[in-house]
């Protein structure tokens, strides 16, 4: 070892004090479901897609057992763009016509997820690929939304309905990393997918699985109370106080919080939204006493 590459005992001992601090979550999350929704602009960067899979790699190596499920914003809009395909957001949905949401399929279930899966698998053979469609683990129906008072149709768009968590619960007990991709069959209309939202999407597995933790990767450091003032970062909130601030909330911010919701209220003991731009961002909100972002708790 070379000088340069010697650590001083002084910068040892910061080491093993962020390992120690770890200690207690890794008590606690050891042989856990941790339900984490990865997407947004986390998803574009070639450094942050990386890091994160190295953070997912690293939760299965001490033993949690990470469930991934991603959506692709980002990538939906470029291919839309691309193929001169109109793309149109009404109340922080995809207005989803019948060319778009052939557009979704292919970009989220035949390009992110086997890209997503590659990169953790360069780690070590965890990560498998699935859908929504995959064995029954999605069941959806269509709908609407309502702005401003009026309601909108948005087309091939659902809510998740029905889960069957079994396709995933196999492959965590064969030690695999599941990753969904946000499509779900149309329960009304076989034959039919349909866009579902993400968030809402890994909310509705957090829960039927009965996962310990839901973490939400968003592109602001948190929920804040008093939005765009950059003092009024809320930690911690309760599910009771959470749910008076949602109507307030900028429409792009309530399919996120809303899914925190959904999962404490559905069981899981906490969620979170985080800030994915921030490299380990999931490491840091899972193994760190304060973790970052905004939790959300039962209450």
């Amino acid at each position: 070892m070379t000088d340069l590459q010697q650590t001083t005992p002084e910068e040892a001992a910061v080491k093993a004090g962020v390992l120690i601090e770890s200690l207690p979550w890794l008590q606690r999350f050891r042989d856990q479901i941790v339900v984490i929704k990865y997407g947004g602009n986390a998803m574009v960067s070639e450094e942050l897609q990386d890091a994160f899979a190295q953070d997912i790699a690293y939760l299965r190596f001490v033993g949690v057992k990470p469930v991934v499920v991603h959506g692709g914003g980002p990538q939906i809009s470029q291919m839309l763009d691309r193929l001169s395909i109109p793309s149109e957001f009404k109340g922080g949905y995809r207005v989803t016509s019948t060319e778009a949401i052939s557009v979704v399929r292919m970009v989220l279930t035949g390009q992110i997820n086997p890209q997503l899966v590659a990169r953790i698998n360069a780690f070590g053979p965890f990560a498998t690929g699935l859908s929504g469609e995959d064995a029954g683990l999605f069941g959806g129906r269509r709908r609407g939304v309502t702005v401003d008072g009026a309601d909108h149709d948005l087309g091939y768009v659902g809510d998740v309905v029905e889960v069957d968590p079994q396709p995933v619960l196999d492959q965590l007990a064969a030690g695999r990393i599941p990753v969904v991709s946000s499509i779900a069959p149309d329960l009304d209309d076989p034959g039919q997918s349909l866009n579902v939202n993400a968030d809402a999407a890994a909310a509705a597995l957090a829960i039927a699985l009965q996962a310990t933790k839901l973490v939400v990767l968003t592109d602001v450091p948190g929920l804040y109370a008093d939005w765009p003032n950059r003092d009024s970062l809320v930690s911690h909130l309760t599910a009771t106080q959470l749910r008076e601030m949602v109507p307030t909330l900028e429409s792009g911010m309530i399919p996120k919080m809303q899914a925190c919701l959904d999962a404490v209220d559905g069981g899981v003991d906490t969620a979170a939204i985080i800030d994915g731009r921030q490299p380990h961002s999931v490491l840091v909100e899972i193994f760190t006493e304060h973790g970052i972002g905004t939790e959300v708790v039962a209450g």
